[in-house]
């Protein structure tokens, strides 16, 4: 997110809770996880843990159902009516909608909830960049418009961090949503030990180190899940596989592909693409490196590489998109619209270049594995595919902070690195165009690629759904050709649950909706 998902530098450390001191109770579902996790206040979170637990309790104006992040359904309110210019969006609430203590969902918690988001400025703040909310002319209305066209603004308010709050009680615990609310609020403390959402779920733990526990809400206005408790546990990725297999819990959400087998026999298991983008670029800026920025040199690196070996090291489950923008977003490009490996066409670009034998370096990150996947490995696999066409590439492993921060300052010449999305709309990819936040860190300023640019600018205001595919598939054709970014994979994510479970979908908002998890029928 915002370029790399959030590391959480908590240890994922197993054990913390007694085996099986949950397991053996029906009523409760017990979930293993590694924890990537700051806070419960939903206005501050934007970590993957955080959406996993927060899902349950703070309830959004839409949502999405299953694995389908294509498909907007409504939730608190009405899927939304799009004006013509894509800046006004109209929802109407439900009127059936209360919080947890009892009292109806509003139109002015729905106001509150929006405003504290922008103005205490925290990590989700961005999705309301530009977006005013006030009352709508009718009884139950929301009125939400925006500074620019906007067709993914439905998408994104989707995401739990812009889950909506009772605001009598997060005014009562010194919360606020005024300007200044960044330096005002105190509401996330409360926030840490209770809950003032709508869920089907309410708070009753949030220890960012052990466990995350949450319990039913008598009240809840929909239909009644299935546990009267949910335990979320921070534990370590092989404790995870253990445990599903001795029954101490139901799920668990970090395997790597290589462990399933193990288990396959005694649990459900699933390997599926995960969200989350492995891409390589090399740097447009000639005063990083002439080399890299040479249009000839990138077309050779993106010929050069075997997509179908790193593919293999990714494992099973894992995919390839044919460009920037993930397999289960609207607007992804078949894999056979990717680059291909082509040696012959690698060579004669390097030859067309004038680069004589040019060495390059190759910079990873050292020290963390994306869902179990090396960046060493992959970044071997590309120095060898690399050589077999004349380009020598010096590899420079970093470790995470230090990579970062020169990845984002735009030093690196060339770089293998990953992409999580924010919201789940291609307009979040946009900002790997010539002069966006992403452009700009492989050195692709504004200017660069007009046709590129000049997509761009029309799929991020078109608010047919089938134009706006279109339009994506052709601008991802043209970074394909032109930029300096090429795709590699999607790692895949494994996880396995209890045969005592209705079997569990992968959802990419919030990795699984612990509300629609169901005992197996009998």
């Amino acid at each position: 997110m915002l370029g790399v998902l959030p590391i959480a530098m908590a240890a994922a450390v197993a054990g913390m809770v007694p085996a099986g001191a949950f397991a053996q109770d029906a009523s409760t579902l017990v979930v293993d996880t590694a924890f990537q996790l700051k806070t419960a206040d939903p206005a501050r979170e934007f970590e993957p843990t955080a959406n996993l637990v927060l899902h349950p309790v703070y309830e959004t104006l839409i949502t999405f159902k299953g694995s389908d992040l294509t498909t907007l359904v409504p939730s608190l309110a009405s899927i939304p009516v799009v004006a013509p210019d894509a800046k006004t969006f109209t929802f109407t609430l439900n009127p059936a909608a209360k919080f947890s203590d009892g009292s109806p969902v509003t139109v002015d918690d729905v106001i509150f909830s929006f405003n504290r988001v922008k103005n205490v400025k925290g990590s989700p703040s961005f999705l309301l960049d530009g977006v005013t909310v006030a009352k709508g002319a009718k009884e139950g209305e929301i009125v939400l418009t925006t500074a620019q066209p906007d067709p993914g603004l439905p998408y994104k308010l989707a995401n739990p961090a812009v889950g909506i709050v009772n605001s009598k009680v997060v005014k009562a615990n010194q919360g606020s949503a005024d300007e200044g609310a960044d330096k005002t609020d105190r509401a996330d403390t409360f926030l840490a030990s209770t809950s003032a959402g709508s869920g089907p779920y309410i708070l009753d733990k949030f220890d960012m180190a052990a466990e995350v526990v949450l319990k039913r809400n008598d009240a809840y206005w929909g239909a009644k899940p299935a546990y009267d408790q949910i335990v979320v546990r921070n534990v370590d990725t092989s404790a995870q596989q253990m445990n599903v297999m001795r029954g101490d819990s139901q799920i668990a959400l970090d395997l790597r592909p290589d462990q399933l087998d193990a288990i396959k026999d005694t649990a459900y298991t699933l390997s599926v693409p995960g969200a989350d983008v492995v891409f390589m670029f090399t740097n447009s800026n000639p005063e990083i490196s002439a080399i890299a920025a040479n249009p000839d040199f990138q077309q050779a690196v993106r010929h050069a590489i075997d997509y179908d070996g790193l593919l293999a090291i990714a494992g099973e489950g894992a995919a390839r998109p044919g460009s920037i923008i993930p397999t289960m977003f609207a607007g992804a490009l078949a894999t056979d619209q990717g680059p291909k490996r082509d040696v012959e066409a690698a060579k004669a670009a390097l030859a067309k270049s004038g680069l004589k034998d040019p060495v390059i370096e190759l910079t990873y990150v050292s020290d963390i594995t994306k869902n179990g996947v090396s960046f060493a490995d992959v970044a071997a696999k590309m120095q060898a595919d690399l050589k077999e066409v004349g380009i020598t590439a010096e590899l420079k492993p970093s470790p995470v902070s230090t990579f970062l921060d020169n990845y984002r300052a735009g030093t690196l010449p060339m770089t293998i690195v990953w992409w999580g999305p924010d919201y789940p709309d291609p307009s979040d990819y946009l900002l790997f165009g010539p002069g966006e936040k992403v452009g700009l860190r492989a050195g692709w300023k504004a200017g660069a690629a007009p046709e590129v640019t000049e997509i761009a600018a029309k799929a991020a205001v078109e608010i047919d759904q089938a134009k706006r595919i279109q339009l994506y598939d052709e601008w991802q054709k043209k970074l394909n050709a032109q930029g300096p970014f090429t795709s590699l994979f999607q790692p895949a994510f494994s996880m396995a649950s209890s045969k005592t479970l209705e079997p569990v979908e992968y959802n990419a908002m919030w990795t699984i909706d612990l509300t629609a998890i169901a005992p197996a029928k009998q």
